[in-house]
Formats: C-alpha cells, sequence, structure tokens
C-alpha cells in the first residue's frame, strides 16, 4: 500500500479483506505490524487497516510537538482521504490513548471503540504521579540520549510484565525508530491527561492484560467507569501487548464484540 498526505505528513497504511472497517492503532515505537494476527485474524469478515503513526515506521514525521490529539488528527485525515465512513478503531498502549482522543473529537464518525492495555492519563493516581515526579519528561529525554538505544530499548520494556519473545520483537521495532523522532514521542506521552470519556456513546470494549503492571488496572476502571456502554476484559496469559501475546483469546473477545457493533 502506498504513502498518503494527510495534513503535513505522508502516512503509511495497509488494507486487508472487505466488509465493515476495523482500524487497528499500534504502541509507542511500533508499526503497523503489530497488529499481525489480528489482519491476519479478520481480514476474512472485515476490512481491516494499519497504519504508521507519525515518525514511526514507513510514516514520516514533522518538527511540530506531538501529542494524542495530533496523532488522532493524523488518523482523522487518513480515514478522511480513505472514505472510511463508521469504522470501529481499537489500539494498545499509546494507541490506545489516540483512540480515546479519536472518540471524543470524532465520534460522529465512529462505529465502537477497543481500548486495549492503555492509560487514561499520564498521571491518574499517586502512584502515577509521584512516578511521574520522578521521572520527568526531562529527565526520560536526557537518559535516552545518553544511553545506547539497545541499553534504552530493554531499560524501557523491563518494566512490562510480557512473553520473552514478544518483549524482544517490541525491542526490535523501538530500535528503528529514529532517536529524534522518539524523543517527541515523550512529549505526547507524558503531555496526555483526562479527556471528557463521559461523552463518548458508542459500543467500547476495555481490554487489560492479566499480568499487566498493577498500575494499569485503575486506568482501565476508570474508563470502564466513565464511558457508559463499555465492557472491560481481561485476557489470561498475557501482559501489556496483550494482542501479540494470547492473539487467540484477544481475537475471540473482540470477535464477540464485533458481532454487538456491526
Amino acid at each position: 500500500m502506498p504513502l498518503i498526505a494527510t495534513g503535513d505528513i505522508k502516512t503509511y497504511y495497509e488494507i486487508a479483506g472487505e466488509g465493515s472497517t476495523l482500524v487497528f492503532v499500534h504502541g509507542a515505537a511500533g508499526s503497523h505490524d503489530n497488529w499481525h494476527p489480528q489482519v491476519k485474524h479478520f481480514s476474512n469478515r472485515y476490512s481491516v487497516i494499519t497504519y504508521d503513526l507519525r515518525g514511526h515506521g514507513k510514516s514520516t514525521g514533522s518538527d511540530r510537538k506531538y501529542s494524542c490529539a495530533l496523532f488522532a488528527d493524523d488518523l482523522h485525515a487518513l480515514l478522511t482521504a480513505l472514505e472510511v465512513e463508521h469504522p470501529v478503531i481499537g489500539g494498545l498502549s499509546l494507541g490506545g490513548m489516540v483512540c480515546q482522543e479519536y472518540a471524543v473529537k470524532y465520534q460522529s464518525n465512529l462505529a465502537g471503540l477497543v481500548l486495549a492495555d492503555t492509560a487514561v492519563a499520564s498521571a491518574l493516581t499517586w502512584s502515577d504521579k509521584l512516578q511521574k515526579w520522578m521521572f520527568p519528561s526531562n529527565l526520560v529525554k536526557w537518559y535516552v540520549r545518553r544511553k545506547s538505544p539497545e541499553d534504552y530499548a530493554k531499560w524501557s520494556f523491563g518494566y512490562f510484565d510480557m512473553k520473552e519473545d514478544v518483549r524482544e520483537y517490541l525491542i526490535q521495532e523501538q530500535l528503528r525508530m529514529d532517536q529524534g523522532e522518539f524523543l517527541k514521542l515523550i512529549d505526547a506521552i507524558y503531555g496526555f491527561d483526562l479527556l471528557d470519556l463521559a461523552t463518548i456513546k458508542v459500543p467500547t470494549l476495555v481490554v487489560l492484560g492479566e499480568n499487566e503492571r498493577k498500575a494499569a488496572f485503575p486506568h482501565a476502571e476508570k474508563m470502564f467507569e466513565l464511558i457508559e456502554d463499555s465492557k472491560k476484559v481481561l485476557i489470561p496469559d498475557a501482559g501489556h501487548a496483550s494482542n501479540l501475546e494470547n492473539p487467540g483469546e484477544f481475537n475471540r473477545v473482540l470477535d464477540e464484540f464485533l458481532e454487538h457493533v456491526f
């Protein structure tokens, strides 16, 4: 699939299958390939779109300050250019933050929402706030600049419980990202604040790996609390990358959700 102009960048995307549209948004320092088990499974019945976020993979970057709101605008521009109407969009981790921004701002062009292993803000609980105070964005950037890419990637993924083959795959994905783009990504993550999720009225699936960090569970609970038409599901034998660690169960849960939406 080609690159397509989306505002001030060009976005790389792929489309597989036909039918109602699913759009998957990958996590920080990942790529469209992070959803390969879902593309294989769902493209038999749906049109499945995966793409690379601004500054990731084959999509171009820019000199602008990055934010989840900007990433959501990019997604809107992509769907507009492709003339996609009323998709279900789903995102993991950073991708879930982008999907929240999209759902709040562009809900009129949305059929359903999937929020997987993600957060409602950079700091929701007192534990989050303490962590953010101890490791402010400037300190993290300083650390990234002074460590080798390999050392930093191993350090950053060391905080997550996940299967070792998935961890190594995601480390290799991060190593492909330009350091300058990665530094701008830190601003997007640190700048993410709690949105007015109560305005989201479309069916929403909140997914969490059962082995996720304890800090992630209050975020999932907050989504479930604020979004009226929502359901929360734990994926067994999975951590932060639940769609890759237990794709069979992740896909089964999503299948049930899509039967309700489409």
